[in-house]
């Protein structure tokens, strides 16, 4: 028999997996996800077979468990003993944080903890991309590179290994969807000094792409092309480009759209006499 501990763990899990994700967040505004599935989903093969970019989303909620399977998968901890990540990043600085633009808030996931922590409580959905729908997906990820992480390296070469690290991310969270059956499309198009305004950055952070995760919308059926009919027989004889009458009984099918037939011509003969035939002569 099931033990009571057993049955109320159930249901407070259950009831976890249900609510939206901002319920359970506590004083400091960190939000506990649940642990990670590390097994299972579609073989690798399958999965970039079926890898694309969607731009149709449902407005429903991701529940909290796809979300935190979502987060470890793109950049979460694989190797507890060292802190590897699932994307490499370079030097192993580990420079992408993820934000959570949901329509709860604006969340940091913290990859250590796998957590969410609470960084502002309005939808700022709408200037995580120019593509009208980006509102409408339950989550927008935005993928922002420290550069205080990363030493001393020079500018240019910083964005250029945010970017590389960044890539990895996004293409760890587009396999995953393959994997659940979700839509998802990385974005470029942002207004990113308005983005990070709104979102608190500090100088040292550079937002670099964004990225909508959410159920797969329904597009609309496109209009369907006007049935061809065939035209009456009057109205046939009645186009200029037709023979001017009908043909008579027993003509042709064909009458009706084969032009007429001109007779062929020949050359007459300037003598006024039938041509003559000169046989060859037989060789023995």
């Amino acid at each position: 028999m099931m033990s009571v501990a057993r049955i109320v763990a159930a249901g407070a899990l259950g009831l976890l997996l249900a609510a939206p994700v901002a319920v359970f967040a506590d004083e400091s505004g960190a939000i506990p996800l649940p642990p990670p599935r590390t097994e299972g989903g579609k073989p690798l093969m399958d999965a970039l077979r079926e890898r694309k970019s969607s731009r149709e989303f449902s407005k429903e909620a991701l529940s909290p468990r796809r979300l935190s399977d979502l987060l470890w998968a793109a950049f979460g901890i694989n190797r507890p003993d060292t802190g590897g990540r699932t994307a490499p990043s370079a030097m192993n600085r580990q420079e992408i944080d993820i934000y959570v633009a949901t329509a709860d808030g604006l969340y940091l996931y913290d990859a250590r903890g796998h957590r969410l922590i609470r960084k502002g409580t309005g939808d700022i959905r709408e200037l995580t991309g120019q593509q009208p729908f980006v509102v409408g997906a339950p989550v927008n990820l935005i993928y922002v590179a420290d550069y205080g992480r990363m030493g001393e390296a020079r500018g240019e070469d910083k964005a250029f290994y945010a970017a590389v690290a960044t890539g990895a991310v996004s293409q760890n969270v587009y396999l995953f969807c393959a994997s659940e059956g979700l839509a998802t499309v990385v974005r470029a198009s942002l207004d990113a000094p308005a983005l990070a305004k709104a979102m608190g950055l500090r100088n040292e952070q550079r937002i670099v792409l964004a990225q909508s995760v959410g159920l797969s919308g329904t597009k609309a059926e496109p209009a369907k092309p006007a049935v061809k009919r065939t035209p009456a027989p009057e109205a046939i004889w009645s186009t200029p480009a037709r023979v001017d009458g009908p043909p008579t009984s027993g003509a042709p099918e064909d009458a009706v759209t084969a032009p007429p037939q001109t007779p062929a011509t020949t050359s007459p003969n300037p003598l006024g006499q039938p041509k003559l035939t000169i046989e060859k002569p037989t060789e023995y």
